[in-house]
C-alpha cells in the first residue's frame, strides 16, 4: 500500500509539472502575439510634402496596413515582371512556329510539284507501256487485274483528282500510283522474258561486227563495184573491215560451228562458221586462225586475226554472210549505216 500511495505521488507531481510547463508556453506565447500585435497595430503617420506650395498630404495607417501594402506591391511587380517574361517567351515561340510553319507549308508546296511532276511521269509511262505492249501483242487486260483497273489505273487516277483537294489528294494519287506500278510489274517481266529469249535469238544470228576495235572502218561496201586490181566491174559479194594494219582480233558475229579452215589464192586464210536457221559466215584474209574445224564458237569470240592473205591491197577482213546458198548484204544483220 505505502508503494502504491508513493507512485500515486510521484504521478501527480509530474501531471503538475506537465500541467505548469503548457500553462508557462501559451502564456508566453500570448505574450509574444500581444507584442506583435502591438506593435503591428502601432500607428504611424506618412506625410507626403510636395516641392510647390501645395498642402502637405498625411495619413494615418498602422504598420500591418504598411506592410500588408508593401507585400501587395511587391507581388504585384514581381507578378507583372513574372507573366511579362512569360509573354515574350510565348511570342517568342509563336514566332519560331510560325517560321517554321512557313517552311512547313513551303515543303509542302514543293512536294504538291514534285508529286504532279511524278504523276505526269507516270501518265507517259503508262503510254509507253500500253505502246509497246500492243507492239509485243501482249494483252495488258491478262495482265492487269479488275483491282487495278478499279484503284491503280491511271486514267482513272487522272479523271479523279478533282475530286478531293490538300494533303488527302496527294496521299490517293500516291496510293493509286503505287498500286498502278506494281501491276505494271507482271508485264514488265513478261516483256524482259520475251527480250531474253529474243536475246538468246540474235546471238544466233550474225549481228555484231566482226571487228572491235577505235580504227575499224568500212573500206569495201557490199554490192557491184570496181575491182581494185583487175579494174573490172564485179559484185563483192560481203563487206572489208579495216584497221590500217594487221594482227587486230576477229570475232565471231553469232554462235555456230566452224565447218571450214583452210587457205585459197583468193581467200587466202579463211573460215566458214555454220550458224542456225541455214546462215553461214565467212571470215577472209586473216594472218592467224585460232579455230579448228568442227568447233563451236560463241558470239563475240576471238576466231583470227587481220592480215594480209589472198588477193588483197592491204590488211582488212572480207566478211560475207550467206543465207542457204544465197550472198546477203552483211550490213542488214550488223545494222550499220554504210556511207556511200
Amino acid at each position: 500500500m505505502a508503494k502504491t500511495h508513493k507512485y500515486k505521488k510521484i504521478e501527480k507531481k509530474i501531471a503538475s509539472n506537465v500541467h505548469n510547463s503548457f500553462i508557462s508556453f501559451l502564456k508566453k506565447i500570448g505574450t509574444f502575439f500581444a507584442r506583435l500585435f502591438k506593435i503591428f497595430d502601432s500607428k504611424l503617420t506618412v506625410m507626403i510634402v510636395p516641392h510647390s506650395q501645395s498642402k502637405v498630404i498625411n495619413f494615418q495607417t498602422n504598420v500591418f496596413a504598411l506592410c500588408l501594402g508593401i507585400i501587395m506591391i511587391v507581388g504585384i511587380v514581381s507578378s507583372f515582371f513574372y507573366f511579362n517574361r512569360r509573354a515574350v517567351l510565348a511570342g517568342a515561340e509563336i514566332s519560331s512556329l510560325m517560321n517554321k510553319n512557313r517552311e512547313t507549308l513551303a515543303s509542302l508546296d514543293e512536294l504538291r510539284d514534285e508529286n504532279t511532276n511524278l504523276l505526269q511521269a507516270a501518265k507517259r509511262f503508262q503510254s509507253s507501256l500500253s505502246q509497246s505492249l500492243a507492239l509485243l501483242g501482249l494483252d495488258r487486260s491478262n495482265n492487269v487485274s479488275q483491282a487495278s483497273i478499279n484503284n491503280g489505273d491511271l486514267s482513272s487516277l487522272f479523271s479523279s483528282r478533282n475530286s478531293v483537294s490538300g494533303s488527302v489528294r496527294e496521299s490517293s494519287d500516291i496510293r493509286s500510283l503505287t498500286t498502278y506500278l506494281e501491276e505494271a510489274v507482271q508485264p514488265i517481266e513478261q516483256i524482259g522474258k520475251m527480250l531474253d529469249n529474243q536475246n538468246s535469238l540474235f546471238r544466233e544470228i550474225p549481228n555484231i561486227w566482226p571487228v572491235n576495235n577505235p580504227n575499224v572502218h568500212i573500206s569495201q561496201q557490199f554490192g557491184p563495184t570496181i575491182h581494185a586490181i583487175t579494174g573490172q566491174w564485179y559484185i563483192h559479194k560481203g563487206i572489208d573491215f579495216s584497221t590500217w594494219r594487221s594482227g587486230d582480233p576477229i570475232m565471231a558475229t553469232a554462235n555456230g560451228q566452224v565447218v571450214t579452215v583452210g587457205y585459197d589464192s583468193s581467200f587466202g586464210n579463211h573460215v566458214i562458221i555454220r550458224h542456225k536457221h541455214g546462215m553461214y559466215t565467212r571470215y577472209a584474209h586473216m594472218s592467224v586462225i585460232r579455230v579448228k574445224k568442227g568447233e563451236f564458237v560463241n558470239q563475240g569470240q576471238v576466231i583470227g586475226n587481220i592480215g594480209n592473205t589472198g588477193v588483197t591491197t592491204g590488211p582488212h577482213l572480207h566478211y560475207e554472210v550467206h543465207i542457204g546458198s544465197d550472198v546477203v548484204d552483211p550490213g542488214k544483220y550488223i545494222n550499220v549505216k554504210l556511207s556511200k
